[in-house]
């Protein structure tokens, strides 16, 4: 009687391990497969982001935020950069507060009752910017040089300038 117990108590580990064994198996191949998956997915995330980051370098190329040419130009001069830049920018937006219909550097005249207005505007270096415009209904572009005089004071001069055509 004891050997019979033995040998099903025997029996029963056999089976006992074997299940183990292929549950076991079973699960590290469904962890080796979701492995896979998953580098696959990162694999494709690091491919996409990557391309994107080389989308933005082309996108920001003509940017004075990538220019330490210009960078260095300023800093040559005396000015920091940090502040001068925002300043460029905001003295632009600040010729949208203006009386009448003449914008002070868009040289056209708004066709709606709103104002001609600067929306995005692009230091491309320590010379050249590059702005949008719009008074709603007609939108154009302005490409302007721009200097800091002996008293510090921000001129602008307007280079070229086109408005696109109304489409219907």
């Amino acid at each position: 009687m004891k050997n019979k117990i033995l040998m099903y108590l025997f029996i029963f580990s056999l089976l006992l391990l074997v299940f183990q064994y292929v549950n076991s198996k079973n699960i590290i191949e469904k962890y080796e497969a979701d492995i896979v998956k998953v580098k696959a997915k990162v694999s494709e995330k690091d491919a996409a982001i990557k391309t994107l980051e080389e989308q933005n370098f082309e996108l920001s190329y003509f940017s004075i935020d990538r220019n330490e040419d210009a960078y260095s130009y300023f800093e040559a001069f005396g000015y920091d950069p940090e502040q001068l830049i925002p300043a460029i920018v905001e003295g632009l937006y600040n010729m949208n507060d203006y009386e009448g219909d003449d914008h002070p550097i868009v040289p056209y005249v708004s066709t709606t009752n709103s104002k001609l207005l600067i929306n995005k505007v692009r230091v491309m270096n320590h010379k050249w910017i590059v702005a949008n415009f719009t008074d709603g209904e007609l939108w154009g572009e302005i490409f302007l040089t721009y200097s800091i005089d002996e008293n510090n004071d921000l001129k602008y001069k307007l280079v070229e300038y086109f408005l696109y055509p109304k489409l219907n």
